[in-house]
């Protein structure tokens, strides 16, 4: 009877660390960046960089957001949310991954 009961303790221990771990999955997070292409990344963002982010978007570069709180590339998982901003300064609201963002809205800055 011991061993079920430290057993089913174990156990919701376990869920009790994955709920925590998991807790700021389904929240949308607020970034101000540079909508910018892969290739060149942080040296496109900002407002001389527009011209060139078009040209390498066009020749098959992927989109990204460089925040401008720390200079962190996001890949974009959604480019077509972000048409007609290549270039812009924006506030991008979405999914957070790792080292990417899922595009919910955007508003020029």
């Amino acid at each position: 009877m011991r061993k079920v009961l430290v057993l089913c303790l174990a156990v919701c221990f376990v869920f009790a660390l994955t709920a925590l771990a998991f807790d700021d999955m389904g929240k949308s997070t607020t970034v101000n960046g540079w909508v910018s292409e892969d290739k060149c990344g942080a040296k496109n963002a900002n407002e001389k960089g527009e011209a060139c982010t078009k040209k390498c978007l066009a020749a098959g570069a992927k989109m990204v957001v460089v925040t401008d709180k720390d200079q962190k590339i996001l890949m974009v998982d959604n480019p077509d949310a972000l048409k007609g901003h290549e270039g812009h300064h924006v506030a991008v609201t979405g999914h957070m991954g790792k080292d990417s963002i899922h595009v919910e809205s955007t508003k020029m800055l």
